[in-house]
C-alpha cells in the first residue's frame, strides 16, 4: 500500500471518528501515531509519541494561549461585558431594532478582550437576552443576534484562532491580529444589516425604539473605556512592537485583575473559578495541538499535503475556482465539526496549496476563520446556537436556528467582500510591518 494510500485512509478514518464525537485531540494522536508506525515502524511511532508532547507542552510561544484565556475570564467576572452592552444599548437603541444591533456592537467589543465565541455568546446571552425579553423582541431575533455575534470572538483579536493558526502555521500572531480588525468589523456591519433588514421586513420582531437622553449616553461611555485602555495597551503594544504576543498576554491578565479588584468584585472564589475554567480550556486546547503535531507529521512523512499541492497547480483552472471549492468543504466540514478540529486538520493540508496557486497566507488564515464561523451557526452542530439555547432554555432550537438564518447570509456576504479584496484584510499588517507577500 503507497504512503499516499495510507494517507487519505488516515484522513477518512480521522473525519469518521470525528463526527461520531470522540475527542478531537485523542482522535489525531491515535491515527497519526498508527498511521506514522504503518509507514515507519512501531519504534519510531513511539520515540514520535514520547517527543511531540513535553516539547510542544513546554513551548514558550504556547504559554500566549492560558494567558489570554485567562483575560477573558477576569473580564468576564469583572462584569465588563454588561459595561459594554450598557453601553452599546445607549447608543444605539434608538434605532430600529437597536437593542439587537447593540448586542452585535456589545459582542464585536467584548470579543477585542476575550477571544472565545463561546465565552462571548454565553456571556451576552446573560446580558442582553433579558433586556430585549423586557421590550419585547421576538425571541428569535434575539437569540440569533447573540449566537452571530459571538462569533466575532474568533476573528477580532486577541483571536484564539488565530493564535492557534499562527502557532502550527509560523505566521506572525501579530499580523495575524491586525489582518482580523477590518474583517471583523466588516462582519459586525453585514450582521447590522441582516437584523435591520429583518426589522424593516417584520416591524413586530423589534416593538419600538428607546430613547435616552444626552446625559444618559455619556454616562454610558465609561463602560466602553475599559475595553479600549484594555485592547489598546495589549493589541496596540504588540502592534507597535512595545511586547511580544505572549508579553502582552501576560499584561492583559494583570491588567484584567487589577481591573476585577478595582470593580471591588474580587473574591477568592472568582479568582479560583478563573484559574479553573482557564486550566480546563487551555487543557484542552494544548491536548488538540499535541493531537495536531501528531497527526502533521504522519502527513509530513506521506508528503499528502506536497502531492495535492503539486496535482492542484497543474490544474488548468482558475486559482478563484480552487478557493471557492476549499471554501465550500470548509462550509460543509463546518456543519458537522468542531472549529478547532478544521484549524488542525485543514491547515496541514489546504495551506501548501493556497500558497502553491499564489494566495496569502496571513489573508488565507482570515478566510478560513471566517468561513469556520458558519459552523458555529448552522446545524447539525452550530455550537453557539446551542450555548444560546442553554440560556434560552424555553426557546426551541429550530427557532434560533431561524432567527441566524440571515445571520448566515451576511457571513456569506462578508466572505465574499474579503475574497474580492483582500486589501481589507492585508491593508493593517502591511502599514504595520508585517509581511503580506502572495
Amino acid at each position: 500500500m503507497s504512503n499516499l494510500t495510507v494517507a487519505l485512509i488516515g484522513v477518512v478514518i480521522l473525519l469518521v471518528l470525528l463526527i461520531m464525537g470522540m475527542n478531537i485531540g485523542i482522535c489525531m494522536m491515535a491515527v497519526g501515531f498508527f498511521g506514522y508506525a504503518y509507514v515507519r515502524g512501531f519504534s519510531p511511532a513511539l520515540a514520535l509519541l514520547k517527543q511531540i508532547p513535553y516539547t510542544q507542552a513546554t513551548t514558550y510561544s504556547f504559554t500566549v494561549i492560558p494567558l489570554f484565556v485567562l483575560m477573558g475570564q477576569l473580564c468576564f467576572y469583572s462584569g465588563m461585558s454588561s459595561d459594554l452592552f450598557d453601553f452599546a444599548h445607549k447608543i444605539l437603541g434608538g434605532l430600529k431594532g437597536g437593542l439587537a444591533i447593540a448586542t452585535v456592537a456589545a459582542c464585536a467589543c467584548f470579543s477585542a478582550i476575550c477571544g472565545s465565541t463561546a465565552a462571548t455568546a454565553a456571556t451576552m446571552g446573560v446580558v442582553a437576552l433579558p433586556e430585549m425579553r423586557k421590550h419585547g423582541y421576538d425571541d428569535s431575533l434575539s437569540c440569533g443576534s447573540i449566537a452571530a455575534g459571538g462569533t466575532l470572538g474568533i476573528l477580532i483579536p486577541p483571536s484564539t484562532g488565530f493564535i492557534i493558526f499562527g502557532i502550527i502555521t509560523g505566521e506572525s500572531i501579530g499580523g495575524l491580529f491586525a489582518a482580523g480588525i477590518l474583517p471583523g468589523v466588516v462582519l459586525a456591519i453585514c450582521y447590522i444589516a441582516a437584523i435591520m433588514i429583518m426589522v424593516r421586513k417584520n416591524p413586530n420582531l423589534a416593538p419600538g425604539k428607546l430613547h435616552f437622553t444626552a446625559k444618559e449616553k455619556l454616562i454610558s461611555l465609561k463602560g466602553g473605556v475599559a475595553m479600549i485602555v484594555l485592547f489598546v495597551i495589549v493589541v496596540g503594544g504588540i502592534f507597535m512592537g512595545w511586547f511580544t504576543a505572549n508579553e502582552a498576554s501576560a499584561i492583559g491578565a494583570f491588567l484584567s485583575l487589577l481591573y476585577l479588584i478595582g470593580r471591588r468584585r474580587f473574591t477568592m472564589k472568582i479568582f479560583m473559578d478563573s484559574l479553573r475554567e482557564t486550566v480546563k480550556t487551555s487543557g484542552m486546547i494544548f491536548l488538540i495541538l499535541i493531537g495536531a503535531y501528531v497527526f502533521g507529521s504522519f502527513l509530513a512523512i506521506t508528503q499528502l499535503p506536497t502531492i495535492l499541492a503539486n496535482f492542484v497547480t497543474s490544474l488548468d483552472v482558475s486559482k478563484y475556482i480552487i478557493l471557492i471549492v476549499i471554501l465550500i468543504i470548509y462550509a460543509i466540514m463546518g456543519c458537522f465539526m468542531d472549529s478547532l478540529a478544521m484549524v488542525m486538520l485543514t491547515v496541514p493540508i489546504f495551506l501548501p496549496i493556497m500558497k502553491a496557486i499564489g494566495f496569502n497566507a496571513i489573508w488565507y488564515g482570515v478566510i478560513m476563520i471566517m468561513v469556520m464561523e458558519m459552523g458555529l451557526i448552522t446545524p447539525p452542530v452550530g455550537m453557539n446556537v446551542y450555548i444560546v439555547a442553554g440560556v434560552a432554555k424555553d426557546v426551541p432550537l429550530q427557532k434560533i436556528f431561524k432567527g441566524v438564518a440571515p445571520m448566515v447570509v451576511g457571513m456569506f456576504v462578508a466572505v465574499f467582500i474579503i475574497c474580492i479584496l483582500p486589501q481589507i484584510a492585508l491593508f493593517l499588517p502591511s502599514v504595520l510591518g508585517y509581511t503580506t507577500m502572495g
